[in-house]
């Protein structure tokens, strides 16, 4: 009996130190994590510090209007197109394009590893004046930065703000402005980022992002207009939260 209880004496000690050894070893992952995207963070932040300085304020009629140094963001990056404004939101950004939309999702606008990424715009768009729906992506960071507010649109003190349904658009050529008629959460599906359409599928289109709609925002859209769709995801990407806006005159 003593050389059976100090032989499972032993088998338990061996599987208590390699529970120990696991759990060290995914406390140390985790700390590591942690302080990456604590690093990561703070460089995000500089980087938006600067991207702060090209926009300018101007104060008319007790509005507040924003113009866009666009030399000043390009000496930053190249490859920003357009910088985007979200009232109710924290959201105010520059916007990068790459040639796929993989790029900007793990880089800053340094163009560098980071685990928060940039907010881009798909890949697909042309900014010609053709596009039917431009897209733009952002992560759902927790500390609110990216789109991380974005999930403010659920609210109903974010939805029932007539004041929040304007959405700025800045590109290098024009100051374009989106009015808000569709927000909900969906399933992960690709649907609602298609860039391009016929007349018949347009229509379609429009009906089904006004169908999901939490809220009826009373707005005529038709397939003369063009859209602004924001995309970011949910609920460990399970979900998408998603803002579709139509383009208005100025």
């Amino acid at each position: 009996m003593g050389k059976r209880t100090e032989k499972k004496l032993n088998k338990n000690q061996i599987f208590l130190n390699i529970l120990i050894v696991i759990f060290l070893i995914a406390f140390i992952v985790s700390i590591a994590y942690i302080c990456k995207w604590l690093l990561d963070n703070r460089i995000n932040k500089k980087i938006t510090d600067k991207v702060s300085e090209a926009i300018i304020e101007e104060n008319e009629n007790e509005e507040t209007e924003y113009k866009v140094d666009f030399e000043k963001l390009k000496e930053i990056n190249n490859q920003i197109v357009a910088y985007l404004k979200v009232n109710g939101t924290k959201i105010e950004y520059a916007v990068a394009q790459a040639k796929d939309n993989n790029y900007y999702l793990r880089r800053n606008l340094d163009k560098k590893y980071n685990v928060g990424g940039s907010i881009f715009m798909d890949y697909k768009n042309k900014l010609d004046g053709t596009d039917k729906n431009i897209v733009i992506y952002g992560h759902n960071i927790k500390d609110g930065s990216m789109f991380g507010t974005l999930e403010n649109i659920l609210e109903e003190e974010w939805y029932n703000n007539e004041e929040n349904y304007i959405i700025d658009l800045t590109t290098e050529k024009e100051e374009l402005k989106y009015q808000v008629f569709s927000v909900y959460k969906i399933e992960n599906e690709e649907y609602y980022i298609d860039t391009e359409f016929n007349k018949n599928e347009f229509e379609e289109f429009i009906d089904t992002l006004k169908n999901r709609s939490i809220k009826d925002f009373n707005v005529d859209v038709s397939v003369e207009d063009s859209i602004l769709t924001l995309s970011t995801c949910a609920d460990n990407n399970r979900y998408r939260l998603v803002l579709h806006a139509k383009r208005i005159s100025e």
